[in-house]
Protein backbone atom coordinates (compact mmCIF):
# COMPACT_ATOMS: atom_id res chain seq x y z
CA UNK A 1 0.00 0.00 0.00
CA UNK A 2 1.28 3.39 -1.05
CA UNK A 3 2.12 5.69 1.86
CA UNK A 4 0.05 8.84 2.93
CA UNK A 5 2.32 11.67 1.65
CA UNK A 6 1.46 13.76 4.25
CA UNK A 7 2.55 11.42 6.81
CA UNK A 8 5.49 10.28 4.85
CA UNK A 9 6.44 13.86 4.75
CA UNK A 10 6.45 14.61 8.42
CA UNK A 11 8.53 11.70 8.81
CA UNK A 12 10.80 12.85 6.37
CA UNK A 13 10.74 16.29 8.54
CA UNK A 14 11.65 14.21 11.33
CA UNK A 15 14.40 12.30 9.89
CA UNK A 16 16.33 15.22 8.87
CA UNK A 17 15.82 16.77 12.23
CA UNK A 18 17.45 13.83 13.59
CA UNK A 19 20.27 13.87 11.32
CA UNK A 20 20.83 17.35 12.80
CA UNK A 21 21.13 16.20 15.99
CA UNK A 22 24.85 15.03 16.52
CA UNK A 23 22.55 11.83 17.96
CA UNK A 24 23.51 9.09 15.98
CA UNK A 25 20.60 6.97 17.86
CA UNK A 26 17.65 9.03 16.95
CA UNK A 27 18.56 8.41 12.58
CA UNK A 28 18.72 4.60 13.44
CA UNK A 29 15.12 5.21 15.67
CA UNK A 30 13.70 6.07 11.84
CA UNK A 31 14.56 2.64 10.82
CA UNK A 32 12.39 -0.71 11.87
CA UNK A 33 14.89 -2.34 14.14
CA UNK A 34 16.55 -5.16 11.29
CA UNK A 35 15.74 -1.93 8.79
CA UNK A 36 19.13 -1.33 6.49
CA UNK A 37 20.91 1.35 5.24
CA UNK A 38 23.18 0.56 2.01
CA UNK A 39 25.03 3.70 0.59
CA UNK A 40 26.69 3.09 -2.79
CA UNK A 41 26.65 -0.21 -3.09
CA UNK A 42 28.32 -0.48 -0.04
CA UNK A 43 27.39 -3.38 2.47
CA UNK A 44 24.42 -2.46 4.07
CA UNK A 45 24.36 -1.81 8.05
CA UNK A 46 21.57 -3.99 9.16
CA UNK A 47 19.98 -3.34 12.44
CA UNK A 48 19.87 -0.13 14.57
CA UNK A 49 22.85 -0.33 16.22
CA UNK A 50 24.86 -0.64 12.80
CA UNK A 51 22.79 2.44 11.70
CA UNK A 52 23.89 4.36 14.75
CA UNK A 53 27.72 3.98 13.74
CA UNK A 54 27.35 4.40 10.30
CA UNK A 55 25.35 8.00 10.68
CA UNK A 56 28.56 8.93 13.85
CA UNK A 57 31.04 10.27 11.08
CA UNK A 58 29.82 13.69 11.36
CA UNK A 59 29.97 15.79 14.74
CA UNK A 60 28.28 19.27 13.14
CA UNK A 61 25.87 17.72 10.16
CA UNK A 62 23.37 19.37 8.87
CA UNK A 63 21.20 17.81 6.31
CA UNK A 64 19.18 19.39 4.52
CA UNK A 65 16.13 18.19 2.64
CA UNK A 66 16.20 19.08 -0.67
CA UNK A 67 13.03 17.29 -1.76
CA UNK A 68 10.72 14.30 -1.06
CA UNK A 69 9.44 12.65 -4.15
CA UNK A 70 6.68 9.84 -4.34
CA UNK A 71 5.83 7.62 -7.20
CA UNK A 72 3.29 4.92 -5.75
CA UNK A 73 5.32 2.79 -2.88
CA UNK A 74 8.35 4.05 -4.51
CA UNK A 75 9.77 7.35 -2.36
CA UNK A 76 12.93 8.88 -2.71
CA UNK A 77 14.38 11.23 0.13
CA UNK A 78 16.61 13.95 -1.84
CA UNK A 79 19.21 15.70 0.46
CA UNK A 80 22.25 17.83 1.02
CA UNK A 81 24.78 17.05 3.49
CA UNK A 82 27.25 19.83 5.03
CA UNK A 83 29.63 19.05 8.03
CA UNK A 84 33.13 18.28 8.83
CA UNK A 85 34.66 14.91 8.84
CA UNK A 86 35.68 14.47 12.53
CA UNK A 87 34.36 11.08 13.47
CA UNK A 88 36.36 8.04 13.75
CA UNK A 89 39.06 8.09 11.29
CA UNK A 90 37.99 11.88 10.11
CA UNK A 91 40.17 14.03 7.89
CA UNK A 92 38.60 17.38 9.75
CA UNK A 93 37.58 18.53 6.11
CA UNK A 94 34.61 19.92 5.51
CA UNK A 95 32.25 18.64 2.84
CA UNK A 96 28.89 19.55 1.11
CA UNK A 97 27.52 16.97 -0.97
CA UNK A 98 23.85 16.16 -2.48
CA UNK A 99 22.28 13.15 -3.12
CA UNK A 100 19.25 10.97 -2.28
CA UNK A 101 17.96 7.43 -0.61
CA UNK A 102 15.45 5.04 -1.99
CA UNK A 103 13.21 3.94 0.71
CA UNK A 104 10.97 0.68 1.78
CA UNK A 105 8.81 2.13 4.07
CA UNK A 106 7.66 -1.19 6.17
CA UNK A 107 4.04 -1.79 7.85
CA UNK A 108 5.21 -0.39 10.81
CA UNK A 109 5.82 3.18 9.14
CA UNK A 110 9.77 3.33 9.76
CA UNK A 111 12.56 2.23 6.55
CA UNK A 112 12.80 -1.12 6.25
CA UNK A 113 15.35 -0.47 3.38
CA UNK A 114 17.24 2.49 2.47
CA UNK A 115 19.66 2.61 -0.82
CA UNK A 116 21.46 5.70 -0.68
CA UNK A 117 23.37 7.34 -3.69
CA UNK A 118 25.39 10.06 -3.93
CA UNK A 119 28.87 11.14 -6.27
CA UNK A 120 31.24 9.34 -4.01
CA UNK A 121 34.23 10.44 -6.23
CA UNK A 122 33.45 14.18 -5.07
CA UNK A 123 32.44 13.38 -1.74
CA UNK A 124 36.15 11.49 -1.74
CA UNK A 125 37.95 14.86 -3.05
CA UNK A 126 36.27 16.90 -0.71
CA UNK A 127 37.39 14.60 2.22
CA UNK A 128 41.05 15.24 1.13
CA UNK A 129 41.03 18.68 0.16
CA UNK A 130 37.61 19.99 1.46
CA UNK A 131 34.63 21.69 -0.20
CA UNK A 132 34.98 23.71 -2.49
CA UNK A 133 38.18 24.03 -3.17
Amino acid sequence: MAPDPEQLHGFAERYTEAWCSQDPARVAAHYAPDGSLTINEAAPSVGRAAITEAARSFTDMQVLMDDLRLDGEKVEYHWTLVGTNTGPGGTGKRVRISGFEEWTIGEDGLIAASLGHFDEAEYERQLEHGAGT
